[in-house]
């Protein structure tokens, strides 16, 4: 029964990806986010900030607001920060400035964290333990958004669409040990369609949202 339901999402991804528009879309935005990687401590701190901004929150909307704040996230106190997350609607505005100003403790360091050679499980595992306000939806959203290509970001889109398709059951609390087995059931998806978990990602979002983010 789960292999027929996994053949089910495999075949309605395949059919998305014969669309040549959508195709496209999707492949130039894998392009944008390795030319972030390739930015400044700047640019990556942001990306990292919009991840952080992303928990229990709406993707559409973050975007929004790192685009207003934008380098605010590497200036503004922790007051002037909630301030201005407060007005631009963001649902939790104090704990995420305070997460994100703890963060700047990091920002000279997380090119080198990221391109430390070590495999991307071993960079998520850091960057969880290590920096406030990122459990393993955030870490792999923006280790996947810096451009690495093989980490699952189970979100409640992604959750939603495999419980519509009879993959999973969605759970009421996503430990480390259910997060790691879903993202294998991921996994297994993607290399039958030749697609990296990054490439997957988005075409799942598609496939559930009719957009495609970041």
């Amino acid at each position: 029964m789960e292999n027929l339901a996994k053949n089910d999402l495999i075949n309605a991804i395949k059919s998305l990806m014969k669309n040549s528009e959508i195709k496209k879309l999707i492949e130039t935005r894998i392009k944008e986010f390795e030319k972030i990687r390739e930015g400044s401590d700047e640019e990556i701190f942001k990306e990292l900030c919009f991840c952080i901004l992303t928990a229990n929150f709406n993707a559409e909307k973050c975007i929004k607001i790192q685009k207003e704040i934008n380098t605010g996230f590497l200036t503004l106190n922790e007051e002037e920060l909630a301030r201005e997350l407060r007005r631009l609607g963001h649902r939790f505005p104090n704990t995420r400035a305070r997460y994100i100003v703890l963060a700047r403790e990091h920002l000279n360091s997380l090119r080198s964290i990221v391109n430390s050679g070590k495999n991307e499980g071993e960079i998520r595992e850091w960057l969880v333990k290590n920096i406030k306000g990122l459990g393993y939806k955030e870490t792999s959203h923006f280790l996947r958004n810096i451009g690495f290509k093989n980490l699952a970001i189970l979100d409640f889109h992604i959750l939603n669409l495999l419980e519509k398709f009879g993959i999973i059951e969605k759970p009421k609390n996503l430990s480390r040990k259910k997060y790691l087995e879903i993202e294998n059931i991921l996994t297994q998806i993607a290399k039958k369609l030749s697609l990296t978990l990054a490439e997957l990602d988005l075409y799942l979002w598609f496939l559930e949202t009719r957009k495609v983010l970041k």
